[in-house]
């Protein structure tokens, strides 16, 4: 019959268009611990709920050849399905088709995925893996790159968009990723970097392979490029999922929420954790484990700007925004890097209003001549800029220091914390009482007949009339001073509080964040 006819030749183009590049191309993909685009998807989406969109398309090239090839989906993969039960759009580009180049049909279909993105308002995950901009369309693939570009424009603070690295991006095609919220990589398989091995060695003389120039170490640790480095393909996968449950799918709907597991009984061990010196260095990844559900932290970019730790949480099962000084790790100061690495979080965060906790151990700016060479004052900027723009609900709590424009940037109540809470061992001050007591008791101790012991004196005295918590407290800088153990119930109890705030900025285009 024609119809079974017909229904038998839309069968043949879908399995012929399924294979992409063919078997060949696709064990040389496995051969180098890579999945396909098509494993990929399965893997990220709920069992037999993806539909795939635009699988039929071709490219458009009338030149080179190309006018008697079909390329299948044009090297690019579009579609929607469900993740854990909620809508989720992708694209992903499959490097056994062309290299997974990008050509005009192939932009056209990532455009027009995330045009459905935004009309559902769904998050958006883009599987990156090419070869670039394909050469034989010229001026139309590169105009395909900058359609994209402002697409990741449109989407932004609208739904969330995570890039996940799983092969190469090189040239123009990293400037998406870049625009995205989150970055994946996954180790020894997948690259980022404007010019290649090849340019650099021709242009500079300088000898590098792909991994050392844009692996994921390399933009985990040392760019900041990338939020997530993971081992392979299917761990990274897993790791996507598991971020999308903790954000959610528009600034209008909240994140999925999960039974909180426990009845936030009080927790008298968590005060014990801090050393009883001042000075000595502590992991605030053991605070944090404590006062969030289950221990469970979602770091993002735990391997860059290590002296702040940033990243997702539920607290009585509800997402959380975490940012924290690491005293771990250059004694929790803030730096360039640490400011940019918070700001950064912080707006996402407000842009699809998760609440931000901020826990405070902050001796000060790091300080030094290269890191005021390095604009240390535009970087910090930021992250003050980015506190005090979010309208979420902000409370904050001072672990042990809380010293100068330090403290400001870590979320004061006058940049706009809706609480500050300090536990007994906070020192809320313009500098340390050491520091301090230097000024202030200056003429007293040089002309006391001993001068050190003057000095140990005055430092002692500033600490305990000017620097504890209860002197902030008085002033009403700080909002209460409360027992440790008591921390997560307090949280608990704020945040049902806070759930329905609304806060209305000034009227304005937008604001003009620090370079």
């Amino acid at each position: 019959m024609k119809n079974d006819k017909l229904l038998q030749d839309l069968k043949q183009r879908e399995n012929k268009a399924r294979l992409g590049g063919g078997k060949t191309r696709i064990d040389k993909e496995h051969a180098k611990g890579k999945l396909t685009a098509r494993e990929r998807i399965d893997l990220l989406f709920d069992r037999n709920t993806f539909f795939e969109v635009g699988l039929l398309a071709t490219h458009r090239c009338q030149n080179f050849g190309l006018q008697d090839k079909v390329i299948p989906g044009d090297g690019v993969i579009t579609g929607f399905g469900l993740v854990d039960g909620r809508q989720v759009f992708v694209f992903a580009q499959d490097a056994t088709v062309m290299g997974g180049s990008l050509g005009a049909a192939h932009g056209e279909k990532i455009c027009s995925i995330m045009d459905m993105a935004i009309r559902s308002r769904s998050p958006i995950v883009g599987i990156n893996d090419s070869a670039g901009a394909r050469v034989q369309e010229g001026a139309e693939s590169l105009a395909a790159y900058g359609k994209i570009f402002r697409k990741n424009v449109a989407c932004s603070g609208v739904v969330p968009q995570i890039s996940v690295i799983m092969g190469n991006c090189a040239g123009g095609a990293v400037y998406s990723p870049a625009m995205t919220d989150f970055t994946f990589m996954v180790e020894n398989t997948s690259y980022m970097f404007i010019t290649g091995p090849k340019v650099i060695k021709t242009v500079t003389g300088a000898d590098i392979n792909m991994l050392d120039l844009g692996g994921a170490k390399v933009h985990s640790e040392i760019s900041g490029n990338c939020d997530f480095a993971v081992p392979n393909d299917t761990d990274c996968i897993k790791q996507v999922r598991r971020l999308l449950s903790f954000i959610p799918s528009n600034p209008d709907l909240a994140a999925p929420t999960v039974p909180p597991g426990d009845d936030l009984a009080p927790d008298p061990e968590i005060f014990y954790i801090m050393p009883e010196n001042r000075k000595a260095a502590f992991d605030m990844h053991n605070i944090i484990d404590r006062l969030v559900d289950g221990g469970d932290l979602m770091e993002v970019k735990a391997r860059y700007a290590k002296n702040i730790i940033v990243g997702l949480a539920r607290i009585d099962g509800s997402t959380v925004g975490v940012i924290a000084n690491q005293p771990y790790f250059l004694a929790g100061t803030l730096d360039s890097n640490a400011s940019d690495k918070a700001a950064r979080f912080i707006r996402f965060c407000d842009a699809f209003n998760i609440p931000l906790i901020s826990l405070v151990d902050v001796p000060g700016y790091l300080p030094g001549i290269q890191h005021e060479y390095s604009g240390i004052i535009r970087h910090g900027a930021k992250m003050i800029y980015a506190y005090a723009e979010a309208t979420v609900p902000k409370v904050t709590i001072i672990i042990r220091k809380a010293y100068g424009g330090a403290f400001q940037a870590m979320c004061s109540k006058e940049l706009g914390a809706d609480q500050v809470w300090a536990w007994p061992t906070a020192e809320v001050a313009v500098m340390g009482a050491e520091g301090a007591a230097e000024i202030v008791y200056a003429r007293e101790i040089m002309n006391s007949n001993n001068p050190e012991e003057i000095r140990q004196q005055k430092i002692e005295e500033y600490r305990e009339k000017f620097s504890n918590p209860y002197y902030a407290t008085e002033r009403l800088n700080v909002d209460a001073v409360i027992d440790p153990g008591w921390s997560r119930h307090f949280l608990k109890m704020t945040l049902k509080t806070l759930a329905h705030k609304k806060e209305a900025g000034p009227l304005r285009k937008h604001g003009n964040i620090p370079l």
